[in-house]
């Protein structure tokens, strides 16, 4: 499919509490390498740079990151300030805070409710931001969230932060933050082919209280790992590959549009430092699945466990 004209509107926009932005966004995760965090190889500053303006000129104005997307040499934090400063008033940047890296690269235990304020203030320093339009506590374990979510509900009322959301969450836990302060959006892994025993429950329950799901893997599937290259393609990888073939597409830009076909509320947030990759992600938002396609890619996609 043709990648030239398309932009990110193409997907339609959903409100961030009272932030609307376009579902189909950017995750600053792989600016920092051709592999996630220290793995694979730093990317080239200028590209990574050039990459973030040119998604923003493609209608993006939702972008993740979080202070711990570093690698060796790059720092995602640190390329959208670059790229982007100052920003445009209708950007929204989502960042994460819960785990940390030490400067070698190292992760660090969990953060203490104690800890948070510190990984928001360091993430308002990388951005060169006085305040953040969106944090997500990211959970780690079925453990209550109460306490670390109402340091951050402490933050927003401070000024610090305008909205939060909660990532890799049960749904008790997110029952648990919405309890203690506004919840605008819920980031868990989801993806054609993978998703966790809760995720359609939870993906149903944002739906019907108008809170925005954001799934991460929504590209790679099951086997999609680093060291898994060679294995045998699953069931609902050639299936993608089939329905891709049909359209046109890449299997990447299928995964793409089967996400947002999951519901108005749903965004996407793929993430690339390639300019190619890029312009093709963003034309998925234009990518329009048959009920037949849907049908086949849905009977392929992995059942909850």
């Amino acid at each position: 499919m043709t990648t030239e004209t398309i932009t990110a509107d193409a997907a339609g926009t959903w409100n961030l509490g009272d932030m609307t932005v376009n579902r189909l966004g950017f995750g600053a995760m792989r600016l920092t390498g051709s592999a996630a965090f220290h793995l694979g190889r730093p990317r080239d500053r200028e590209t990574s740079i050039r990459v973030v303006r040119r998604a923003v000129e493609l209608g993006v104005d939702h972008i993740d990151t979080a202070a711990f997307y570093f690698s060796a040499l790059r720092s995602a934090n640190e390329l959208l300030n670059r790229a982007l400063a100052p920003y445009p008033e209708d950007l929204v940047i989502a960042t994460k805070v819960g785990p940390g890296r030490d400067p070698s690269g190292k992760w660090l235990p969990w953060a203490t409710p104690g800890q948070l304020r510190g990984q928001v203030e360091e993430n308002l320093r990388q951005l060169g931001r006085d305040h953040l339009d969106l944090v997500n506590l990211r959970v780690n374990g079925p453990d209550s969230i109460a306490e670390h979510f109402g340091v951050l509900a402490e933050l927003r009322e401070a000024g610090l932060i305008r909205h939060l959301g909660v990532s890799n969450v049960s749904v008790a836990q997110f029952d648990e933050a919405r309890a203690v302060a506004p919840v605008v959006c819920v980031q868990n892994r989801y993806g054609l082919g993978a998703r966790s025993p809760w995720s359609d429950a939870l993906i149903r329950q944002c739906g019907e209280l108008g809170v925005a799901f954001v799934p991460f893997y929504a590209i790679a599937g099951e086997g999609a790992e680093a060291g898994a290259a060679a294995a045998a393609p699953t069931a609902a990888e050639e299936t993608v590959g089939d329905v891709a073939r049909a359209h046109g597409a890449t299997a990447a830009q299928v995964r793409l549009a089967w996400t947002l076909h999951q519901g108005p509320h749903v965004l996407a947030i793929p993430g690339t430092g390639d300019p190619g990759h890029l312009a093709e992600n963003v034309a998925a938002a234009a990518l329009r699945l048959t009920p037949e396609d849907l049908a086949r890619l849905e009977e392929a996609h992995a059942p909850a466990a």
